[in-house]
């Protein structure tokens, strides 16, 4: 009886008007403060100059893209400023944290806090979480951990307590790929609006039905004023204002705080198409595990097993017959490289700092290295040596049977991510500094530096895996280049923009063609001989807008692939016919792992790890 009048209560101070409850609070978002540019630094320092002068504002949110870059000392430089506000403040990721960071994100919990926000306000809940991506250029994500404790929070706050949910993108298909999963998770509970930023403007969309208020940044106008967004809940509304600096504010949108904007059900949004299976039925899962949690790294295949980091910091085997979970071992943070396994050793790095090798049969840790920075990059090993670099600005040669380092190059000037290639006696990598690094595999001397005049750290040849064949090595990066460089020099010898790629780049098992993704729906394959860049085919995938770092990998003439938006495909590596396509959810599929021409491996950002095949007989 009791817990009944409790729960009428709280209905009935739902959707009563709440003129006891009235407050204003302040929206910020995308601040971008960098170490290059103090102009966004000026703007937020004059935002919070206003903010606190205004007794109204109760307190502050922050929606994501705090910094340009993600890195240590442009957060530690929004803290600062933001420490001087005389009132509560709360920030959440943006995607400027997520892809580019050469902390693997640990920084940003440091520095702030925590990855997530929960507060109560007058009786209202704030709940704020990352929507990526992580690291890999993609759609934003929410992991898999995250819409649990969502769904955690919700169900065990007060009965239709009314709440606000705070993310950095719009729960949009096209921001978000998972979008629906985050509707349909709290559609069942007393969601006024979700509070957010991304696009730089004032919008209002409806999320699934559930309302949807995008601020405008703190950075300046084209009329040169910074602003920001004020939210007043007076009575039973809620009303929505634009905030220049020394200006009075533009109210833009109200919300009815009574008024139900969406049902319980499952929304009317356009969800996923995965016909696609429909037309390619001889694809079938052979299985498929779903980890419930974020994976950024590939596969790494050794004998029977594959092998799995997760953003838990676990690294898991898996027997490839059946996926079944045969040992799992846990780092102090997320794994997000891709290892690699040979001589019964399986490698990776972690965020937490550390370098490690364990027992490829049983999990058991052999040895583990301090670096003095997250380890990001993928692993490569090559006689015995692993070779890995990090965001200390040290690249390592590691012996993997004794875990003693061989050499380490410490000049790198950018964090790595990218997986090394290793040949021709020299070790190749990219770095989140324009710079391409060609080192001595025996002795970590220098051997070529490549940058292609390129500028802007963003436009890197760091997220591509490189190849070579033919006295060159090729490369793809975000300038939507594809580049020939000369294996032993490391001189340019041929770059085009004809097929617009970015990122991808892969090479056939003769090292006669080169292959990549187009931004927009193509794969193109080039000869990987002539000292021109010779285009030899083109197939139409029909994937759309694209942009995921996953290389192209051929096997057995068969040419793998796939998208940011969960799809997989097969063609013909010779002539670049469509073989089949397989969807499998919505999110990022890693760089696949072909076992033969019908059977290849995957891992998925939303916890997807399983195995595909073609049953063509």
């Amino acid at each position: 009886m009791k817990k009944t009048l409790i729960s009428i209560i709280c209905l009935v101070c739902a959707i009563l008007p709440m003129s006891a409850q009235d407050f204003t609070f302040a929206l910020l978002t995308d601040t971008h403060i960098s170490k290059h540019n103090p102009a966004p630094a000026e703007d937020l320092n004059k935002v919070v100059t206003e903010i606190n002068n205004n007794p109204k504002i109760e307190f502050v949110i922050v929606s994501g893209d705090l910094s340009e870059e993600g890195d240590f000392t442009s957060l530690s430089q929004a803290k600062a400023i933001l420490a001087k506000l005389n009132k509560p403040y709360y920030a959440v990721l943006g995607n400027h944290e997520t892809k580019w960071t050469e902390s693997g994100m640990t920084d940003f919990g440091k520095i702030f806090g925590s990855e997530r926000v929960k507060f109560e306000h007058k009786g209202f809940l704030f709940l704020g979480f990352n929507t990526g991506p992580l690291l890999r250029m993609a759609d934003g994500h929410v992991v898999p951990q995250d819409i649990s404790w969502l769904e955690k929070e919700l169900s065990e706050a007060p009965i239709n307590q009314p709440t606000f949910l705070i993310t950095h993108y719009p729960l949009l298909k096209g921001d978000v790929d998972n979008w629906y999963d985050v509707t349909n998770a709290v559609r069942k509970y007393n969601i006024k609006s979700f509070l957010g930023g991304h696009y730089h403007s004032n919008r209002f969309f409806q999320y699934d039905g559930i309302p949807g208020i995008i601020s405008r940044s703190t950075l300046r106008d084209k009329d040169n004023n910074p602003g920001y967004t004020l939210i007043n809940v007076v009575n039973d509304s809620l009303y929505v204002s634009e905030k220049k600096i020394n200006q009075a504010p533009i109210q833009w949108k109200s919300l009815s705080l009574t008024e139900k904007y969406y049902t319980k059900e499952s929304g009317n949004d356009i969800y996923p198409d995965f016909s696609v299976n429909n037309e390619y039925p001889l694809v079938k899962k052979i299985w498929m595990n779903k980890s419930g949690v974020g994976i950024y790294s590939s596969p790494a295949l050794y004998k029977k097993n594959i092998y799995v980091g997760d953003d838990m910091g676990y690294l898991s085997a898996y027997r490839i017959k059946d996926g079944k979970k045969l040992w799992q071992f846990k780092a102090e943070h997320r794994i997000l490289g891709t290892p690699e396994a040979d001589n019964n050793v399986v490698v990776f790095g972690a965020a937490d700092k550390h370098i490690y090798g364990l027992n490829a049969n049983n999990g058991k840790l052999l040895w583990k290295i301090k670096a003095n920075a997250p380890v990001l990059g993928a692993v490569t090993i090559h006689n015995n040596i692993a070779f890995i670099g990090a965001s200390d600005g040290v690249f390592r040669a590691i012996d993997i049977l004794s875990g003693n380092i061989v050499w380490q190059y410490n000049q790198v000037k950018g964090y790595v991510e990218t997986k090394p290639l290793v040949t021709d006696n020299k070790v190749i990598f990219g770095a989140w500094d324009n710079t391409l690094y060609a080192l001595n595999e025996q002795t970590g001397e220098v051997e070529w530096l490549w940058t292609g005049d390129i500028k802007g750290m963003h436009f890197s040849p760091a997220a591509v895996w490189p190849v070579a064949a033919h006295g060159k090595v090729f490369i793809t990066d975000p300038k939507r280049a594809m580049t020939a460089i000369s294996l032993q020099s490391g001189e340019t010898i041929w770059r085009t923009n004809q097929s617009m790629v970015r990122e991808t780049i892969g090479l056939s098992e003769d090292n006669q063609r080169i292959y990549s993704k187009t931004m927009n729906d193509s794969v193109v394959c080039y000869s990987a001989e002539t000292d021109i860049p010779e285009h030899l085919w083109s197939t139409d995938v029909g994937f759309g807008y694209e942009h995921a770092p996953s290389m192209p990998i051929e096997k057995e003439g068969v040419l793998y692939g796939s998208t940011k938006n969960g799809l997989m495909f097969a063609l013909n590596s010779t002539t670049g016919q469509i073989i089949w396509k397989h969807k499998v959810g919505n999110s990022l599929i890693n760089t696949l792992v072909p076992l033969d021409k019908n059977r290849v491996l995957f891992t998925a950002t939303g916890g997807e790890i399983g195995l595909l095949e073609y049953k063509n007989k």
